[in-house]
C-alpha cells in the first residue's frame, strides 16, 4: 500500500517516563523485555487508565557516576518523569558514599534544568551487608537525603520484598526473575501512579 504524502501519523500524546537505571532496569538474564519491571509499569498505567510510553534506559554495570555521564544524551528528547535507579553498583564496589550522593543530585539538577516540570522519582538502593555497618547505614540514608534536598519522590527500597527471596532472584542471587520484576513493578506503581494522576489532572 503506498501512503499519500499528506498521511499523518497518529500522535503520541502519552506522558513520557524515563526510567535511568542499572541491569536492574535493563532486564539482565530476562529473556523477554516485556517481562522487565518497567514493561509492566507501562501494562499497569493502561491497565488503570493511567497510559504512559516507556523508555528503559537501564545499562548493566552502570553505576552513579555513568548515570551522570549519560543523563545529558538522554535528555535530548522530551520527558515528563524520570525513574533513578542508580546506586546499587556503587554499592557492589564499595564505593565512596558521598560520590555517589553527588552524582544522583546532579542528575536531578539537570533533568530539572532542562525540563523544569518534570516529576523525578528516586529509587532507594542498600549495600551489601558485608562492607560494614557504617558504610551500609550511610548508604541508605543517601537516597532519602537527595530525595528530600532536591525535591525528588523517594520509593524506599526497590527491592523491598525481592532482595534476598530465593524464587524471585535469579541464579545470580542478584537479578530479578519475571516473578521479581513483578514484585518491583508493584513497589513502584503506588508511587509512580500519584505522579501520573497529577500530571494527568
Amino acid at each position: 500500500m503506498v501512503v499519500g504524502s499528506n498521511a499523518q501519523v497518529p500522535s503520541d500524546d502519552r506522558p513520557v517516563v524515563v526510567f535511568l537505571g542499572t541491569s536492574l532496569t535493563a532486564g539482565l538474564g530476562l529473556e523477554r523485555e516485556q517481562d522487565t519491571y518497567v514493561a509492566r509499569l507501562e501494562n499497569m498505567g493502561t491497565d488503570s487508565g493511567l497510559p504512559f510510553r516507556a523508555v528503559n534506559a537501564g545499562v548493566s554495570g552502570e553505576t552513579s557516576a555513568g548515570g551522570l555521564r549519560r543523563i545529558d544524551w538522554i535528555l535530548r528528547d522530551p520527558l515528563d518523569v524520570l525513574v533513578v535507579e542508580l546506586g546499587a553498583n556503587d554499592g557492589l564496589r564499595g564505593q565512596a558514599p558521598d560520590a555517589m550522593r553527588e552524582n544522583l543530585s546532579e542528575v536531578i539538577r539537570r533533568t530539572r534544568t532542562r525540563y523544569p516540570e518534570a516529576h523525578v522519582l528516586l529509587a532507594g538502593m542498600e549495600a551489601p551487608p558485608n562492607l560494614g555497618v557504617g558504610y551500609t547505614s550511610e548508604f541508605r540514608a543517601i537516597f532519602a537525603d537527595v530525595a528530600a534536598s532536591e525535591d525528588a519522590t523517594l520509593i524506599p527500597f526497590l527491592l523491598d520484598g525481592v532482595a534476598g527471596v530465593p524464587e524471585l532472584n535469579q541464579s545470580d542471587r542478584i537479578h530479578p526473575t519475571p516473578d521479581g520484576h513483578q514484585r518491583v513493578a508493584e513497589n513502584v506503581w503506588p508511587i509512580l501512579k500519584a505522579v501520573l494522576e497529577e500530571l494527568m489532572s
